[in-house]
């Protein structure tokens, strides 16, 4: 396990160790909601939203548009740093589609976000549906003075699965996105999810293929998981959904890591929706848990990110 990017304990590149690095102390990423909605909701790509899509599944409680970006701030930046000692911060803008706005508005909530002396960066979740040039243009200025990440929806590379679930958007689109992303000075993320009805753990680690071939700084990872309002939990509910096992899930994300270049970082392996509105899976473990099943199974095969792209050195063990 020789690589310099691959944490020894962790036994992959994790993007808290890489900020680290780059910035020379502890940096936590702060949650705001801008007040953003999203091409698949409104109409303009579709209605209704993505069958699996709350966003109060995934977002901090404090995190509402009623409070300045300004007070979310604050209030997460004193969370984090009561927690986990965070010296510096990115802001992250999350909830929905942060580029879906008229540039003017984005410029004003970015800049003012970006204005803290205590903010090194921002990151912003979008679709690759959803980044008009302006919106482009303006991250890559910000990016010449500032660290700023495009967290880039995928969740999967099959269009029958993207159309099935409501997604919006093509894989073609992605890579188009990517490509118009790539040589900007923007960091990108991709966010993939893993269990939609029909996949299969062969289809979905295709996609480590995928991201080994494009200009990916990081990934996102978790399963799927039906929340309370959602039409996937109605087709919980009417047994169409069989979520995957705990068992299925660690196997299949060991086996991406497995295959996923040592550059790509991981900023996250699982997710975790509040127990109020979560109806499956029920694994019932926090996010250090479920961060430390992975990292154990690992451990238990003598493997690491990206080892079976040196499949002799992965057989050897040659840690």
């Amino acid at each position: 396990m020789s690589d310099l990017f691959i944490h020894p304990e962790l036994r992959f590149h994790s993007y808290g160790t890489w900020l680290r690095r780059r910035f020379g102390c502890n940096v936590s990423k702060v949650n705001v909601d801008g007040g953003f909605t999203c091409p698949n909701r409104d109409g303009s790509r579709g209605t209704g939203g993505c069958i699996y899509c709350d966003n109060a599944s995934f977002s901090p409680g404090g995190t509402v548009p009623d409070k300045s970006i300004e007070l979310q701030m604050a209030e997460g930046m004193a969370y984090h740093r009561q927690r986990l000692g965070s010296e510096k911060f990115i802001v992250y803008f999350q909830k929905f589609t942060n580029t879906y706005a008229p540039v003017a508005r984005l410029r004003d909530l970015y800049t003012r976000a970006l204005s803290h002396p205590d903010v090194v960066g921002i990151s912003v979740g979008t679709r690759p549906d959803a980044l008009a040039d302006e919106a482009l243009e303006l991250l890559a200025d910000l990016a010449q003075e500032h660290y700023v990440c495009i967290e880039l929806g995928l969740q999967s590379m099959d269009d029958a699965i993207l159309e099935r679930i409501n997604r919006g958007h093509t894989l073609d689109e992605y890579l188009r996105t990517v490509d118009r992303i790539a040589g900007r000075g923007i960091a990108l993320c991709t966010h993939l999810i893993y269990g939609f009805p029909g996949e299969t753990r062969e289809g979905f680690l295709k996609t480590a293929h995928l991201l080994a071939g494009l200009p990916v700084d990081s990934v996102k990872l978790h399963q799927l998981h039906a929340v309370q309002g959602t039409r996937l939990a109605e087709l919980y509910l009417r047994r169409e959904f069989v979520p995957i096992t705990l068992a299925e899930y660690v196997t299949t994300a060991c086996d991406f890591l497995e295959l996923l270049p040592p550059r790509i970082a991981v900023q996250r392996l699982y997710g975790s929706a509040p127990l109020a509105i979560r109806v499956a899976p029920t694994w019932n473990l926090r996010n250090n848990q479920m961060w430390y099943a992975i990292v154990n199974e690992l451990r238990r095969r003598g493997t690491w990110q990206g080892c079976r792209l040196d499949r002799e050195q992965c057989r050897a063990g040659n840690l």
